[in-house]
């Protein structure tokens, strides 16, 4: 299965030229079971990301633009009444696919972003006083504008805990950028990806990750690590139990993706900024922006031993 691992890697990155560390990231996140958030400016290759991961390991997959007009039934489903049968039909909204593209989620209103949380969380929605449950796998890839674009809505934090890792894609290197301009268009290589991993062996990855060892050592490590940001007088807050939890997944999966069957220090450092980037915030930085220069803070300020 790691081979069919590393097959879907190269085929995500001949779509989305020099991102390697980015889909190496993306990836780590769906095996380690969490959400992931992109921001970017507009352009970037966000949506094709999305596409490309929901191609490759065989999943369903729905787009859903965010809007200013969007309504929670929008996303989640509504109940029409049936004059046949005299009775109410529940109607399944696009969240019930296995990958969601929540795009550009900071242009809707805080109440349809709101829509998500449950999802997220417990992997069910509840419509008319009624439980559903959601595919599984279930996983959700956000895009966002950066706040200082206008008709943006800020994610409260909350929110932002839900998603297990942050990434910006950012622009190109100029010799991906040439291969792009030379090469084929993102939809055309988009098109030729086929399936490599199917929902039985990404199952069977994701159950596979907590059996990666994580020793004591390590443990140590993240609560260090964790602990400092809880004491310091630089952030505004320290992170959750939520992020140490999210912090150790994700260090697991990227050990996996290093074909080992143990977490190193190196595998915490790999993934910490994308994990605790979007948790963290200066107290001389209310808004939020410094999160990726706390994350780097937060490496050199404590030791792996």
């Amino acid at each position: 299965m790691r081979d069919a691992l590393n097959e879907a890697l190269r085929a995500v990155d001949q779509v989305l030229l020099g991102k390697q560390q980015a889909v190496r990231l993306a990836v780590a996140c769906i095996l380690a079971k969490g959400h992931l958030l992109i921001e970017d400016l507009p352009g970037m290759g966000k949506t094709t990301l999305s596409q490309a991961l929901a191609r490759v390991m065989g999943l369903s997959y729905q787009r859903i633009q965010f809007t200013s007009d969007l309504l929670p039934g929008d996303i989640l489903g509504t109940s029409v009444f049936d004059r046949n049968n005299a009775q109410f039909v529940f109607h399944p909204g696009p969240i019930f696919a296995e990958l969601i593209l929540a795009d550009e989620i900071n242009r809707a209103t805080p109440k349809s972003q709101s829509a998500l949380l449950e999802a997220m969380e417990e992997g069910q929605v509840t419509v008319d006083g009624a439980t559903r449950p959601l595919p599984d796998p279930f996983f959700v890839i956000a895009t966002q504008n950066p706040v200082s674009q206008s008709g943006t809505f800020a994610l409260p934090e909350s929110q932002l805990d839900r998603f297990l890792m942050r990434l910006s894609l950012g622009y190109p290197s100029m010799a991906a950028e040439r291969s792009l301009l030379l090469g084929d268009a993102r939809k055309i290589r988009l098109d030729r990806v086929e399936p490599v991993l199917n929902r039985q062996q990404l199952h069977a990855l994701q159950q596979a990750v907590p059996d990666i060892t994580a020793s004591e050592a390590i443990v140590d490590y993240i609560l260090r690590l964790v602990s400092r940001t809880r004491e310091s007088q630089v952030c505004s807050w320290g992170l959750s139990p939520r992020a140490s939890l999210g912090l150790l997944a994700a260090s697991r999966a990227w050990a996996m993706m290093e074909n080992r069957g143990y977490v190193i220090p190196e595998d915490v450092q790999a993934v910490l900024p994308s994990v605790v980037s979007h948790r963290l915030r200066a107290i001389e930085d209310p808004s939020g922006h410094g999160g990726g220069g706390l994350a780097q803070w937060l490496l050199n300020e404590v030791p792996a031993v």
